[in-house]
This record gives C-alpha cells, structure tokens and sequence, in this order.
C-alpha cells in the first residue's frame, strides 16, 4: 500500500512538472463600442497579431501569451470597471487605453496594483511628464499642435476656426490650447471656437456655421473620425471653397469610407508611413491584412507597438522588477517604422507625417 501511495504521488509530482506553465495574461482596454470605436478596435486587432505571432514562435519564456480585453465605450465609469476587472485578472500590464477621455478615470483603478498602462494614443499634455503607471507610445498634443501651426500657416491659412468635441475633452481642450498659442505666435488667429459633444443628433450644420462667423480662410475639427466625416460634408455645402483639416484622431480608415469626396485635399496627420515598403512594415501589412482582411491604421501600428515594446520588456524581466522597471530599462526598442525609447517618465518622441486625402487616399505632403 505504502508503494502504491508513492507510485501515485510520483506519478502526480511528474504530471505537474509536465503541464504547461501558466499564460501571461495582458490586458487590453479601448473604446469597442462606441461612435469613435474604429480606433479601439483597430487597436485590438494590432494586439491580437502581435500576442499569435509570439505564441507561435513558443511564447515568452516558455509561457504563452493570453489576451483578456475589455470594452470601455468610451464612458468614465466603464472605463473604471474594466480597469478593475482587468486588475482582478492579474494582468502584467494593460495595453490602453486609446482616448484621453476616459484615461483619468481607468489609470488610478489600475494604480491600485500597481498595474501598469501602456497606451498606443494617449497625446494630452494631462499625462506628459508624470511618474505615474502609464507609458506612452505617441507624442504629446503639444508636438503635434505645432507642427500643424506651422504646416497650415504654411499652406497660407491665417484666420481659422475650429470645431471641438468636448466628450474627449482631455485630448479636444489639450489639443486646442497648444494650437492656438502656436497658431498665434506663428501670426495667425484662431476667430471661432465652437464646442459640440460627440451624439448621433449634433446639428453639424449649426457648428459649421458657427464657425464661419468668424470669416475664417480655414475650418479644422478636433473629433473622430465619424464627426469629421459629417463636419465636412456640412462644410463643403456652406464653405466649398474653404481648405479643411482635422487632429491625427479622425485618421482611420473610417474617415476615408464616411467622408468620401466630401474629405477629398483634407489635411491630417499620421503616426506612420503608410507608404513604407520596408520589409519589416510590408510583412507586418500583409500579415495584418491575412488576419484581418483590412488594412491597418494608426492605432493598429501604435498599438502592435506596445504590444512589441511590452512582450520585450517582459522576456527581459529579471526578479522581481515591476513591469514598469523592466521596460524603462531595457530600451530603446525597435517599432515597425522607427525606434522608441523612453525617458524616466515613460514618455516618448514620434515622427509624423502630414497627409492631404486625394483619390480616397492619405497621400503624403512633399
């Protein structure tokens, strides 16, 4: 009897050093519901590529990889809700969130454990130089504000007016303070600022006269890709003649299928390449497109940025350093178009590129 008991209880000890490790579990929080959700779930799909291509290659150290995701519609107190849950879960880390919106209520649930946050998009100068848990992938509203200044008064704009959604108003109010000290101090002025909140109901055509008031030579909105598409639609029958551009948010896919020929020589800004025919981009592009049967946009690329950024700092963990830790020194890292490296506060520079939509296409600026 007493052989039998050891037999079994050999027999229990090998089948458990056999089994696999347990996954590491990642985190991933966006907007999959709401009007501006082509954003998250772009960004989900850039996560998902990234977390099959490492599993198939054995993992991280042995472990696979598990995705837990969760919607945050882009509404404070979900955006709360997942973050705990998420926490509950165990995560090493959250890849997210997308919007400035609803990152001031999701971050101090996740500071709670210690539960690191690296967000694809976050641009608001409301997280740029914190010590805090959140890392950051893109540049700061600042960076990009004036370089659109400086771009538009290029292009021979001196009088523009400006539509603003206030349910994102981290990013919106961020994103036009440092517009318009730029704007000004280049010689321009910015003669209407009109505020509207992201609903299937907004009388766009009233923004858009509102913002011709002013007798502006430009109208540029601050909005998703959704508001954009109709902002211009209502712009091009009141303004025809007037040039239009909009903030790197409304840069998806969605805007070039809702907008049309209503967006046609529309400025705007993008995080990436599109045209880039390196080989690590092509593969990435193609691979995305096998996945997905789409083409990949800004927070796809941002977001399989993180994902690389993270499973890296994870292999590379050593002890007990806090994720955190582990990534802050361990870089720079290699992205799919150029190299992230991080200051002490987790913040981080971005080469853009300005477009003009031509053809239903960004086009690169020369």
């Amino acid at each position: 009897m007493k052989a039998w008991h050891f037999a079994a209880a050999s027999m229990c000890l090998l089948l458990a050093a056999c089994s696999p490790p347990e996954p590491l579990k990642i985190g991933f929080v966006g907007g999959l519901s709401d009007r501006n959700s082509d954003v998250g779930q772009a960004g989900q799909n850039g996560v998902i590529l990234a977390i099959e291509q490492v599993n198939r290659s054995g993992g991280i150290n042995g472990r696979k990889l598990e995705l837990v995701s969760r919607d945050d519609a882009q509404d404070r107190e979900t955006a709360a809700r997942a973050a705990a849950e998420l926490a509950a879960e165990k995560v090493e880390a959250v890849i997210g969130p997308f919007t400035s919106g609803v990152a001031a209520a999701l971050l101090p649930v996740l500071a709670k454990t210690n539960t690191l946050a690296i967000s694809p998009t976050l641009t608001s100068m409301d997280f740029y130089h914190k010590d805090d848990n959140l890392v950051r992938i893109n540049r700061t509203t600042r960076d990009n504000a004036r370089d659109y200044a400086r771009v538009l008064y290029g292009l021979g704009q001196r009088r523009i007016a400006v539509a603003f959604d206030v349910r994102n108003r981290s990013f919106t109010q961020s994103w036009l303070d440092e517009f318009r000290q730029a704007f000004s101090d280049a010689g321009g002025t910015l003669v209407a600022e009109v505020p509207f909140e992201s609903r299937p109901n907004v009388d766009f055509g009233a923004v858009v006269g509102d913002m011709l008031k002013g007798r502006p030579d430009g109208l540029f909105y601050i909005a998703g890709a959704i508001d954009v598409a109709r902002l211009a639609q209502h712009s091009r029958r009141l303004a025809p003649a007037l040039p239009i551009g909009a903030s790197e948010w409304a840069a998806t896919e969605q805007l070039l299928e809702l907008g049309g020929k209503m967006v046609e020589g529309l400025v705007i800004v993008l995080n990436y390449n599109r045209d880039d025919d390196s080989p690590r981009y092509t593969a990435f592009r193609e691979a995305y497109f096998k996945r997905f049967q789409k083409t990949p946009g800004y927070s796809s690329v941002s977001a399989y940025d993180a994902a690389t950024v993270l499973f890296a700092a994870l292999g590379r963990r050593e002890g007990k350093a806090s994720v955190k830790d582990a990534l802050l020194r361990h870089g720079p890292y290699q992205g799919l178009q150029q190299e992230i490296a991080f200051d002490k506060f987790g913040d981080t520079q971005r080469k853009v590129f300005f477009t003009t939509i031509n053809d239903g296409r960004f086009m690169l600026m020369r």
